[in-house]
């Protein structure tokens, strides 16, 4: 059978697009169908838009803290819609390169909702990006589903009255009190955000530490800095109800602890595949537990011919990752060669202020798998000796005991992600502690720590899962 295209990408986000680049550049006929933000969640609705919100929060505090080294700067008025007009302008700026990225590569786009008829069939038709397109019928000897995620919010009274990412991104002002549900990336970042820009905010999450899934320390010294940040945290609590008032604020019930009273109600409470309207059922694509996809170790799903990689397939939920899976994907049908990322070392942060970032296994998660060595530091760093933040970076190293090979480094501090970046390297490679010891640092760093801590803090026994 003539195929219209060899590979066909339903989906333009950091994912789809580097699949179907390298694809292209293989020699392969690619097509591919976005229906509502070319460069998908990461640049239009998540981590771009995110970290400028987060870099515009903190100007305040460091207004403050400059007085500190002699300058008789005042805070000002923060003008929440030349904020957003400015991330508009750069998201689009940013689309158009992603545009330009795959039109250059050979790519065809077509804008419009996809769905599959078959294993080597789909429709695409109306979607919000173009909601008069005719529809269109494509054929390709293989597809891949690269759709993403979208904000998953529970079943309450009055979650109606709630927002997501999704909207709070495009808010037309600053709400003066904001409720957040979700102890999460989400939730602690837009906490941030909001709390810098000069919102109070009330923080709900269920846990006893936000960032479940992090090293224990990290977690602890997280929810320290978001006392320090003025912010309240609820914890241990969910919301039951939500109730609009007459003067248009809500009422947010808790299971536990008193009623809050806000201007706006923001869930973070976690994203699921978006996988609705697909047609996966109807072609028989195995889906478990919240819609996620599920795949083979090459990306494959039930049916043979098609693939899903990035958010959809739900395995882990990073932009870095979902590029790395495209990457590999396409080179593995169309170059066939083996591209290897470690992803057992991915690195991650949590654009908080101060950020939170860790590579590797927490001190749990080592344990597992034997004794460890822990070394921890705390202390102030040199800026907020004279700005005056009582805030203080904490940095920590776990170590295999029988190997002595550092398998985790976790830190919370200003430049924690830019830092981690260049540990994920060692810690990848597999380097010991004594290769930490004999790295020279660079002085006066907080970095430097890193390679300094010599007196081992404690002795983790084995303790198997």
């Amino acid at each position: 059978m003539a195929y219209d295209f060899d590979l066909f990408v339903i989906g333009a986000g950091s994912g789809g697009v580097r699949c179907a680049r390298i694809a292209a550049s293989h020699g392969a006929r690619v097509g591919v169908a976005e229906s509502s933000h070319w460069g998908g969640t990461c640049v239009n609705l998540g981590c771009v838009p995110k970290k400028l919100m987060v870099q515009a929060s903190t100007y305040g505090a460091d207004v403050r803290d400059s007085h500190g080294f002699g300058w008789d700067t005042q805070p000002g008025h923060h003008d929440w819609a030349a904020l957003i007009a400015a991330k508009d302008r750069e998201i689009s700026r940013l689309n158009g390169i992603y545009v330009s990225m795959l039109e250059n590569a050979g790519v065809r786009l077509f804008t419009g909702h996809a769905r599959l008829e078959d294993a080597h069939t789909l429709s695409i038709g109306p979607s919000a990006l173009d909601p008069d397109a005719a529809p269109r019928r494509i054929t390709a000897r293989r597809i891949v589903i690269a759709v993403g995620s979208t904000p998953f919010v529970p079943d309450l009274p009055g979650i109606e009255h709630a927002i997501t990412s999704d909207q709070a991104f495009h808010l037309p002002r600053r709400p003066e009190r904001v409720c957040i549900v979700g102890g999460g990336y989400i939730g602690v970042e837009f906490a941030g955000i909001f709390a810098g820009l000069g919102s109070t905010v009330d923080l709900v999450y269920r846990p006893h530490q936000p960032l479940r899934g992090f090293d224990a320390d990290l977690r602890a010294a997280l929810h320290e800095a978001i006392d320090l940040r003025g912010i309240r945290q609820h914890r241990g609590t969910t919301p039951t109800a939500i109730e609009r008032r007459a003067d248009g604020g809500f009422v947010v019930t808790l299971n536990h602890g008193d009623p809050i009273e806000t201007d706006c109600v923001f869930f973070a409470t976690g994203r699921r595949p978006k996988v609705a309207q697909l047609g996966l059922e109807e072609v028989g694509v195995r889906t478990v537990s919240g819609g996620r996809i599920v795949v083979d170790r090459h990306s494959q799903t039930s049916v043979e011919g098609i693939y899903a990689i990035g958010d959809v397939t739900n395995r882990l939920n990073l932009t870095p990752v979902a590029i790395a899976e495209g990457h590999i994907l396409a080179d593995h049908l169309f170059a066939d060669s083996v591209r290897e990322w470690s992803f057992a070392t991915t690195p991650k942060a949590v654009f908080f202020s101060p950020p939170a970032s860790s590579v590797g296994l927490s001190e749990e998660e080592a344990a597992r798998n034997g004794a460890v060595d822990i070394y921890l530091s705390r202390f102030r760093p040199m800026r907020n000796t004279l700005g005056g933040s009582p805030q203080r970076t904490v940095m920590k190293l776990v170590v295999d005991q029988a190997s002595q090979k550092v398998v985790g480094a976790h830190m919370l501090g200003d430049d924690a992600p830019e830092i981690m970046q260049g540990l994920a390297i060692a810690v990848t490679a597999g380097l010991t502690k004594q290769d930490w010891d004999r790295t020279i640092g660079i002085h006066p760093t907080s970095a430097e720590e890193f390679v300094t801590m010599r007196t081992r803090t404690r002795e983790t026994p084995h303790t198997p899962a």
